[in-house]
């Protein structure tokens, strides 16, 4: 399955008003100012096991990034160790300090290093945040993708309180944008020429998934915070 982006909506805050808000959702126990900062739940499914990233996922990831058609995750096109190895650490960083966080997607038994999802706040309260993920080729079409994204949409909607996820799929996509619609996302429109494939630009498809629209999507597997 090629790349998806799940992006929440965005409310416009000023950047002293970010910053405050920001400090009061750190000083709060409520909200978003969750266990996760201090020790990311593993999610666990019948085919998958979710986990931070780590050390010892350099090269597996290496792979995974380095396929033409695979997210950016903001790395230069040429990807290096050097880039993936400050990717692992960021994301580490980012959990902490309740940016973000990162999973890898494993395979039980074989403890395979499949796919990696992104998540990234995108307003103080993280009520809207990003989702990028990328799998191998290999794992693509398997429902890999499906029970993944069910598992980390469910500890979003579930647990971080995330209301809303966008997703941008390139128009002619159909495997991507058929599993969008498995998860319960509306098509709300087309985004013209919004995303560049080498020297050119194409169209998106946005797609829209609410915390109300995630019904029988949620995953018991996803564990609570703790």
């Amino acid at each position: 399955m090629a790349p998806v982006l799940l992006t929440a909506a965005v409310r416009a805050v000023r950047p002293k008003a970010f910053a405050r808000l920001e400090t009061m959702c750190s000083d709060s126990g409520s909200t978003n100012a969750l266990g996760w900062r201090n020790d990311l739940p593993v999610l666990i499914g019948h085919d998958v096991i979710l986990r931070e990233p780590a050390a010892q996922d350099l090269t597996a990831l290496v792979a995974i990034l380095s396929q033409p058609d695979s997210s950016r995750f903001d790395l230069d096109a040429a990807v290096s160790d050097v880039q993936v190895r400050r990717l692992i650490e960021t994301a580490r960083r980012d959990r902490m300090a309740a940016r973000g966080f990162s999973y890898v997607v494993t395979v039980p038994g074989a403890r395979t290093v499949v796919g990696l999802f992104q998540v990234r706040r995108l307003d103080p309260a993280f009520e809207g945040a990003e989702w990028e993920c990328s799998l191998l080729h290999s794992s693509r079409g398997t429902g890999i993708f499906i029970e993944a994204a069910r598992l980390v949409g469910s500890f979003l909607f579930g647990s971080v309180g995330i209301h809303r996820l966008e997703a941008r799929v390139a128009v002619d996509n159909g495997r991507a944008n058929g599993a969008l619609r498995k998860l319960g996302a509306v098509h709300e429109g087309i985004l013209r020429r919004s995303m560049r494939r080498g020297s050119t630009y194409v169209d998106q498809a946005l797609w829209a998934v609410l915390k109300e629209d995630w019904g029988h999507q949620w995953a018991p597997a996803a564990p609570p915070v703790h």
